[in-house]
């Protein structure tokens, strides 16, 4: 219907991401290793903290002071800033670096609690104001006690460089395949086959949608390889309607033979600018810990829901190639995980559920549109989806590139 019709699907900022990459995100991630057959949640506190609270102060020129009298166990640091500028505040290991809780956009003039689970060790807060240098406060050392709480060096930038330049060497051989099944798709469309276009279409577009982290670095190419109707006046017959989603639209509704053949040459065509223009474009680092997360975000509020189905019916065979998509960042990004987020196995275990959940719905070589499903089966999918999304932002928070120390 024209003017209506899926959203665009560009890269998206994650409510849930968001939420974590605010204050004290990667303390929220590291508390979801107490609860491993749980998905990841901040500890709840209870309405009057029993906590006795520290007050330190934040500024550039007595970070950290007021932290005289050091315990161990759970407690809560009153952070007070009482200069002109806001900073980002951090609880670091003064050896290693490793952080135990952190807070961002401490205002002048405001106070925020920061609760700790602090052991035998030494500890220094970290103050991060707006335009200037890191200031690292006095080291304060706890001579007994047992275990501390969760801890994590912060990711840097240099850290996920390596991972990032291997995901874009696989990108630029999926790309190759890309155009491959593109000719193809242009292929059997010129023949007039509908049943063998129907065929060579889906095998494209699930090899398209497998690249899902990559998506923020293929820019402007991206909607013309794999745009919606969404904010188009003319909807499914705007002239600005392109890619896979308008010859998915022509195969399955019967629309006239030359304009479809126009689509299937442009998405040809289109593609193999794409892969042009990726050689050289450097995608940013920092983008494989999000996509990881929002890639299954997008499909859950978009293949689950039949928002991108132009007629095909075959969203969950898309929401099966995303989660393809979801494991290969995962995948690059496992070296850096492995010693920062212990949550990591309980995390495949999640994808793994998924994983099965999907490929059960799978009969005879044919995916059901999701809205078909039982409804047993599809609350089924959604709690998995769901228990995979909250952990994913875990590893979103902890991959998020902290300001320099």
């Amino acid at each position: 219907m024209p003017g209506s019709g899926p959203s665009p699907r560009s890269p998206r900022a994650s409510a849930v991401c968001g939420a974590l990459l605010g204050a004290g995100a990667l303390a929220l991630a590291l508390w979801a290793y107490g609860s491993p057959d749980r998905g990841p949640a901040p500890p709840a506190a209870p309405p009057a903290d029993p906590l006795p609270r520290t007050a330190v102060e934040v500024s550039p020129g007595a970070c950290g002071r007021g932290w005289s009298r050091p315990r161990p166990g759970l407690q809560a640091f009153a952070l007070h800033n009482t200069s002109g500028t806001a900073a980002e505040v951090r609880l670091q290991d003064a050896r290693s670096g490793a952080v135990y809780g952190e807070t961002e956009d401490v205002a002048p003039g405001t106070t925020r609690v920061l609760r700790a689970r602090l052991g035998k060790g030494t500890y220094a807060f970290v103050c991060l104001h707006d335009d200037a240098d890191a200031v690292t406060g006095p080291t304060v050392r706890i001579a007994e006690g047992g275990g501390s709480g969760p801890a994590a060096v912060p990711v840097t930038s240099r850290d996920l460089i390596p991972p990032a330049l291997d995901y874009q060497r696989r990108i630029a051989r999926r790309l190759d395949d890309l155009v491959a099944r593109t000719a193809a798709l242009r292929t059997a469309v010129d023949s007039g086959d509908r049943a063998a276009a129907r065929r060579t279409w889906l095998a494209a577009h699930l090899a398209y949608a497998r690249m899902g982290a990559a998506y923020g670095a293929f820019g402007a190419a991206a909607d013309a390889v794999d745009r919606t109707t969404a904010g188009l006046p003319g909807g499914v017959h705007d002239r600005h309607f392109t890619g896979f989603h308008r010859i998915e639209y022509g195969l399955w509704h019967d629309t006239d033979a030359p304009g479809l053949r126009h689509a299937a040459h442009r998405l040809a065509a289109d593609v193999r600018t794409l892969r042009e223009t990726w050689r050289h474009t450097r995608m940013d680092p920092a983008d494989l810990g999000r996509r990881a997360h929002e890639i299954l975000e997008d499909t859950e509020r978009f293949e689950l829901t039949g928002r991108t189905d132009y007629g095909s019916g075959t969203g969950l065979a898309t929401a099966r190639a995303n989660l393809d998509g979801t494991d290969e960042a995962l995948d690059r990004l496992r070296p850096l995980l492995r010693t920062r987020y212990p949550g990591l196995p309980a995390l495949d275990r999640s994808l793994a559920r998924t994983r099965h959940t999907l490929d059960r719905q799978r009969r005879g070589g044919t995916w059901p549109p999701p809205a078909r499903l039982p409804r047993a089966r599809r609350e089924r999918l959604a709690a998995d989806i769901g228990d995979a999304l909250e952990r994913l932002a875990s590893v979103a928070a902890v991959c998020d590139v902290r300001r320099a120390a």
